[in-house]
């Protein structure tokens, strides 16, 4: 059990545990308790010091369940509990389909009850403290409950498809696997808001009046065909606001927390969402999707090489070669090239950001989208001077003040 590729995770597993706390450490030390002066006037001392406070406890947090679920992942290595998993799974089905989706449902499912503790003092005890929380215990069980089953049935049948080509194709079936895969990504975009969305919200059309009529002149002067616009009762679980764009074609539609509308000002929200119109303009939505789709191709050649490897299933505690064993470890050698590619697709996110933004001030929004942005920070009590390297690493946006830097240009 103990092989040179199991000490090789143990060392994948505990290096990405100490880089990530590494990077939170030197977070924590670029947190100013001094208001940057390009946000004079944005907080008042103690809504500051609420932020800070915010930002400190959330930091805390995130080392504890960091270390909690690395100890997790280690506990089972060191003890064979993924091998132990396997042979269970097998001795109950032998056909490889049900064998690995009985292994991954358990997984998931122990996994889960092991974190819900978590989950419900994120919710319940630190937004709460906040003044963020909006969730109910009773919406809290039945999200739980939804989420189970979508990932249960969505992802069984996802997981079943890719075994049933890797039994008919055999290591070949990574590039069959890879279109299913994408097939499905590209599905979900197309109906995320009308199949999944419903699960958990309700979207209502946003009713006539000033900020739909903002809304369709505007979209008018960008050249966007816009027919949906819906509102989510986001007020629902939280009072952070947000906006998105979702769809492909005619199924695109811009969707507004209701919290949005009750913070920020027309012309505020016009701009927010010329901002996403601006992504769809550069067709941003069409190139990250090509960056994952090269992403995917590349998971799935890597794995079909390491797929019938009997040193990757001793390593996971298991005696024969087996898929969710190569799979288990797979994903735990991978973290280390994970990491670099999210590394870039979070830099090419960014600049997209940097361009959205240009888009809206081209229009004249760059105040509106500057003042949009300085609101939904203070509502959402955002760390505004995260540590650089932070925020290469991890930060798919630009921080507050870049954003607001590069918009003053326009101004």
């Amino acid at each position: 059990m103990y092989n040179w590729v199991f000490y090789i995770i143990v060392f994948f597993v505990v290096g990405e545990y100490i880089f990530s706390q590494w990077l939170a450490s030197r977070n924590r030390r670029a947190a100013s308790p001094v208001l940057p002066e390009m946000l004079r006037g944005l907080y008042d001392e103690r809504k500051y010091a609420d932020q800070q406070n915010y930002f400190k406890v959330n930091n805390r947090f995130g080392l504890i369940t960091s270390t909690y679920t690395t100890l997790l992942v280690l506990l089972m290595l060191f003890l064979g509990g993924f091998g132990w998993l396997d042979t269970w799974a097998f001795s109950l089905f032998e056909k490889l389909i049900p064998a690995t989706l009985f292994f991954f449902f358990v997984l998931f499912l122990v996994n889960d009850l092991l974190t819900i503790p978590f989950d419900w003092y994120d919710t319940f005890v630190i937004e709460d403290r906040f003044g963020f929380n909006k969730t109910t215990r009773k919406t809290f069980v039945a999200d739980k409950l939804k989420s189970w089953l979508f990932g249960m049935v969505i992802g069984g049948l996802l997981l079943a498809a890719i075994l049933w080509l890797y039994l008919w194709l055999g290591t070949s079936f990574w590039w069959v696997a890879c279109i299913v895969v994408v097939a499905f990504s590209m599905l979900m975009n197309m109906f995320y808001s009308e199949w999944i969305v419903p699960l958990f919200n309700k979207q209502t059309p946003l009713e006539e009046g000033e900020l739909r009529n903002a809304i369709e002149k505007f979209a008018n002067r960008a050249g966007f065909k816009l027919n949906n616009i819906y509102v989510i009762d986001g007020s629902k679980r939280s009072t952070k606001a947000n906006a998105y764009f979702s769809g492909l074609g005619p199924k695109k539609r811009i969707v507004l927390y209701d919290t949005l509308i009750d913070d920020l000002s027309t012309e505020e929200i016009v701009a927010v969402l010329a901002h996403e119109i601006g992504h769809y303009k550069h067709k941003h939505t069409w190139q990250m999707m090509g960056v994952s789709v090269m992403n995917t191709v590349l998971m799935f050649f890597l794995l079909s090489l390491v797929l019938n490897s009997s040193v990757l299933a001793e390593a996971m505690g298991g005696g024969t070669p087996s898929f969710p064993l190569a799979l288990v470890a797979f994903g735990l050698l991978y973290t280390p090239l994970e990491l670099l590619t999210g590394i870039g697709i979070n830099a090419l996110s960014r600049r997209n950001e940097y361009q959205a933004d240009a888009f809206a001030a081209s229009f004249g929004l760059a105040n509106a989208l500057i003042g949009g942005l300085k609101k939904l920070s203070v509502k959402s009590l955002s760390n505004l001077t995260p540590d650089s390297l932070y925020v290469k690493v991890y930060y798919s946006h630009p921080t507050l003040l870049q954003r607001m830097a590069a918009l003053q240009k326009y101004k």
